[in-house]
């Protein structure tokens, strides 16, 4: 399941990637070649921003190419190791529940209540702040599954 999840983010983020510089490179044109700029692409790059910003911090994280600190790891033994690497899952675990899972699912369901929309597009912000609790979804699964396949493959060693 986790490579058909990765192969599905890849995906996405590739797509809204592209369409974000379709996006840009249209702005551009628009106001420098075409001296009539376009009302809804500087909003649309915007979001597309916080999609590709969030959705590819889920992928990064599942992939271990997050930001670590590695000074205190390097004066741990091996066994010492393996549990700070549980306790580090745990906590990226935790924030993303709380704050983009919990926080955002607010957040998304406050918007929709009030019926905000962006100013050029009228697309309802709820749409916008949906990445947010997505991306604490799978960064909770990346962590979780990391934390269990550790636990697997101590205790098939052990």
């Amino acid at each position: 399941m986790r490579d058909k999840l990765d192969s599905l983010l890849e995906t996405s983020l590739s797509l809204l990637l592209g369409l974000m510089v379709i996006n840009v490179l249209w702005q551009v044109a628009s106001r420098y070649i075409l001296n009539d700029p376009s009302a809804f692409t500087d909003e649309l790059s915007r979001y597309l921003l916080i999609w590709v910003g969030l959705l590819g911090a889920a992928y990064a994280s599942g992939q271990g190419m997050h930001v670590a600190i590695e000074l205190l790891e390097r004066k741990l033994s091996d066994q010492q190791k393996l549990y700070q690497q549980k306790i580090i899952r745990l906590l990226i675990c935790g924030f993303a529940l709380f704050t983009l899972i919990i926080g955002g699912t607010r957040l998304v369901v406050v918007s929709f209540e009030l019926g905000q929309t962006s100013s050029a597009m009228q697309l309802s912000l709820g749409y916008v702040y949906l990445a947010l609790p997505l991306s604490g979804v799978l960064i909770c699964y990346y962590a979780l599954s990391d934390f269990f396949n550790q636990l697997k493959r101590n205790h098939g060693a052990s």
